[in-house]
């Protein structure tokens, strides 16, 4: 059986992952292929538990080294519980952010150390970086931050209650991190319709997608 594909989806809050993603997902599932999809923080038990703790804006003032921590054993789990074995399998994974995230957010060489470390060498077969300017993620964020909090009274907020610069920083990180790794990264940027950016996706995957269920 050959080796599954793993597919990530990279960006700010608000560049349209999460549609993105699903809209993917449906893609590969027109052609017989039945993706396992996955969020980081989350996508196990163990991953929901910490992403409540992470994104709820009322846990009040968490240090980066706690943070990048959490990340990781939210991710150690993620690996071991389903990414490993679904690509075992045979299966595509497409998983919505990975070690890009945390070191576009935290930043800093012990990020790439600690990923070496958990994830064992394991990195995504193509990372999709979605890169709409600042100022539409951001006011996408929270338009859904607002949205969500409304219909189930839980605040994911506290990343986009940080000051701008910081996030002006982190769009940087990306790409910084596309520019550094362009075999595996394909950027797509600027302010595009969520079918423009589909078209860019389905491109990208197309070819690698063909390949693997030559090869099943």
């Amino acid at each position: 059986m050959p080796p599954g594909i793993f597919i990530t989806l990279e960006g700010l809050d608000g560049s349209g992952k999460t549609t993105q993603i699903k809209r993917l997902a449906t893609w590969l599932g027109k052609r017989g292929i039945e993706p396992v999809l996955l969020r980081q923080p989350g996508g196990t038990e163990t991953g929901d538990r910490i992403r409540a703790l992470l994104l709820d804006s009322r846990a009040g003032v968490v240090s980066p080294t706690t943070e990048m921590v959490l990340m990781f054993a939210d991710r150690a789990q993620a690996v071991a519980e389903v990414i490993r074995p679904a690509l075992a399998a045979g299966r595509i994974v497409l998983c919505d952010r990975f070690t890009d995230s945390t070191e576009a957010y935290q930043g800093g060489g012990i990020v790439l150390d600690l990923d070496r470390l958990i994830c064992g060498g394991l990195k995504p077969d193509l990372t999709l970086l979605l890169l709409p300017s600042l100022a539409a993620s951001l006011a996408r964020a929270r338009r859904r931050n607002h949205r969500v909090e409304a219909e189930t009274g839980k605040d994911e907020g506290r990343f986009e209650a940080e000051e701008e610069a910081f996030f002006r920083r982190v769009w940087k990180k990306y790409r910084e991190i596309a520019l550094r790794d362009p075999d595996r990264v394909v950027l797509i940027e600027g302010d595009l319709s969520i079918d423009e950016v589909h078209e860019q996706i389905v491109e990208a995957v197309a070819e690698r997608v063909l390949v693997h269920t030559r090869s099943a």
